[in-house]
């Protein structure tokens, strides 16, 4: 009924077009996104077929006889068109299967997508997973999520940031300059987690040049001009995503991201008229490690905006 085959890049624009139209899939699963980073990933992407036209895609990568769905990406699992059943769904795991045997794949590690990213209902593969292929969950990440039509009130800590960021004359506005923003996020990740961010800055530049329209900046400033604090939104059919937030010594003790995200969820992504499709604003995981690290402190900062429990789960199973 169905067959399964690898993803080759002559199929590009066939699989792009296909995201598009498709119940859950966003601008991450784009080809010309995904590929940015193939040299660190080797691509084992997945496409199903059903009478000759594709009906399902996986983009996914191997990792000796592991697949991930997919390594490199925030969230992934199985893209599916309307028309999927769960039936179909359970058929297409069953097909993949057999297909990742016959190619000495042993294990899949799956990322499933979170459902505030799907257009339709679209919860299908995790049935599946379960009753198809012995699935157990491997990982639960906690991310912090607003409803934009039922949102809830700032807690006071938020509104004090925010009463002293008009006080010392902040500003918030769109911008196009990523470097002033990733050297504050690099600085931020290097003294407080002797860490670096996820993606450099030529690839950020790379990425906001192919998808200006997904991807873009937002910066507080002083009463100098000079940013001091600000969010890389990911823009997807109906959720807002904050992919990085960072502030300077100088930003966090002025109160510049409550400025910033009262502007963004309260002013800017509430305007119906100018992003009719917002439905809600996702500030991402606060939970590290496997997902038992729960970061109490940037909890505490995204559900004082209002933000409540969405998790993004990993599930694992041998083929």
């Amino acid at each position: 009924m169905f067959e399964v085959k690898r993803y080759s890049s002559d199929m590009a624009e066939e699989w792009n077009r296909f995201v598009a139209g498709s119940k859950q899939g966003t601008f991450l699963f784009d080809r010309n996104y995904m590929d940015y980073h193939h040299d660190r990933f080797s691509d084992f992407s997945l496409v199903v077929l059903h009478k000759g036209h594709i009906c399902a895609v996986l983009p996914a990568n191997v990792n000796g006889d592991t697949l991930w769905s997919h390594q490199g990406l925030t969230y992934g699992g199985l893209i599916t068109d309307k028309k999927a059943t769960t039936d179909d769904v359970c058929a297409i795991f069953q097909t993949i299967n057999e297909f990742l045997r016959s190619c000495s794949i042993r294990h899949v590690v799956y990322k499933a997508m979170p459902w505030i990213y799907h257009r339709l209902p679209a919860e299908e593969d995790l049935y599946a997973l379960t009753n198809v292929c012995g699935a157990s969950l491997m990982v639960r990440h906690i991310s912090s999520t607003i409803v934009m039509d039922d949102r809830i009130r700032f807690i006071e800590s938020r509104k004090s940031g925010i009463r002293k960021a008009k006080r010392l004359g902040l500003q918030v506005a769109e911008s196009s300059d990523l470097s002033d923003f990733w050297t504050i996020l690099d600085n931020n990740l290097e003294n407080k987690y002797q860490a670096r961010p996820v993606h450099s800055l030529s690839e950020l530049e790379l990425l906001k040049s192919r998808f200006p329209d997904n991807i873009r900046l937002f910066m507080a400033s002083d009463s100098d001009g000079k940013p001091v604090g600000g969010t890389l939104i990911f823009e997807t059919p109906q959720v807002i995503h904050t992919q990085y937030i960072s502030a300077s010594p100088e930003g966090k003790a002025s109160g510049a991201l409550d400025m910033l995200f009262d502007y963004l969820i309260n002013d800017y992504y509430s305007d119906k008229i100018r992003y009719p499709h917002a439905k809600y604003f996702d500030f991402g995981k606060s939970s590290d490690g496997d997902g038992h690290q729960l970061n109490s402190k940037l909890i505490f900062q995204k559900e004082g905006f209002g933000g409540r429990g969405v998790c993004y789960d990993w599930y694992s199973w041998d083929v």
